[in-house]
């Protein structure tokens, strides 16, 4: 059973997002503001994070680099309508995922079922890539650069190990969400710019002229070919 912590300050909110989680099978803890929370990642160690952008203490995305630091848990940020500018800085820290209040509750389990599913069912083939100072292991999970580990979100590993396999394929923004996250929502497929943008910053020596993750305009984007 998946442990999923609510953080919330809104009572009836989180009361109702538990209850309905709770009927869906997955197991439930709650916070009510950002250090609680801090505090229930570290003693529970939850599956998943359902973490509200604005809360008392610390916000969210403040949690969002905080457990980055530390851990790979997937979070889905909880935004109010209109807050683009708090979905893209949580994505920005790692978030894997954002869904906007308000929202349908059996869509926000299908969200976390989605994310669950890809972090627990990550690439696992034996294999080793190794595309100049990268080596992506899709055994381990892991990537290193000039032998130095660079830590990836799953969904990050995921949309990485897709393209890798692929070094010259142009892919759709819509063939990535198919094929490394597995779920498309409405407006979802500008979270992927997102993802790369991020995947940038930790693999490219020159993010304006990335090597690896190459942007094929009105299209979507390339994994650069061996030289």
């Amino acid at each position: 059973m998946s442990k999923i912590l609510i953080v919330e300050d809104e009572i009836k909110l989180r009361e109702s997002i538990g209850q309905f989680l709770r009927s869906e099978g997955l197991a439930v803890i709650e916070a009510a503001d950002g250090l609680t929370a801090l505090k229930k990642v570290r003693e529970e160690k939850p599956d998943l994070l359902l973490l509200d952008i604005m809360l008392p203490e610390l916000t969210g995305i403040q949690i969002c680099k905080i457990v980055r630091q530390e851990w790979s848990t997937p979070i889905i940020m909880l935004t109010a309508l209109g807050s683009e500018d708090h979905v893209l800085d949580g994505l920005e820290q790692g978030a894997d995922d954002y869904i906007v209040k308000p929202f349908r509750m059996r869509e926000l389990v299908a969200r976390i079922r989605a994310v669950l599913r890809r972090h627990h069912a990550l690439p696992a083939t034996g294999n080793v890539l190794a595309y100049g100072e990268l080596n992506l292991d899709l055994d381990a999970v892991r990537l290193e650069k000039s032998g130095r580990e660079i830590p990836l979100t799953p969904t990050e590993f995921k949309l990485l190990a897709m393209m890798a396999r692929q070094p010259g394929r142009a892919f759709t923004r819509l063939q990535l969400l198919e094929g490394a996250i597995g779920e498309t929502f409405e407006n979802y497929e500008r979270t992927v710019d997102t993802h790369i943008f991020n995947l940038r910053k930790k693999i490219e020596a020159h993010t304006g002229k990335p090597q690896y993750l190459q942007t094929v305009f009105g299209i979507g984007y390339r994994f650069g070919e061996k030289s």
